[in-house]
């Protein structure tokens, strides 16, 4: 399934999530105090709302955007929720723009 080009935008159109989009690139690097390898497992949804200062509903809130537009995805272990890009869909997304404009 190819990735819908308006929602994916629509979850960009803010700048808190395309910084978390972009922090996520680069997750060991972002995220050193995440003691798992945030490289295979993704990036505890506690530590990014603590990156980004918001309220962890409202992380958890942009992060569901992201999901949505499939540039996100997640893991729950034990209580935890763990997020990571979708690069597969991020080239997607890239594809579908140069198409597009």
């Amino acid at each position: 399934m190819n990735i819908d080009l308006s929602e994916a935008l629509k979850a960009l159109d803010n700048p808190t999530r395309l910084a978390i989009l972009t922090l996520l690139k680069n997750p060991r690097r972002n995220f050193p105090e995440q003691e798992a390898d945030p490289d295979q497992l993704g990036v505890c949804v506690s530590i990014i709302q603590e990156r980004v200062g918001l309220s962890q509903s409202t992380v958890s809130n942009y992060l569901a955007a992201l999901q949505r537009a499939q540039l996100v995805t997640s893991q729950r272990i034990g209580p935890w929720t763990y997020y990571k890009r979708n690069e597969k869909k991020i080239e997607q997304l890239l594809n579908a723009l140069e198409k597009a404009i």
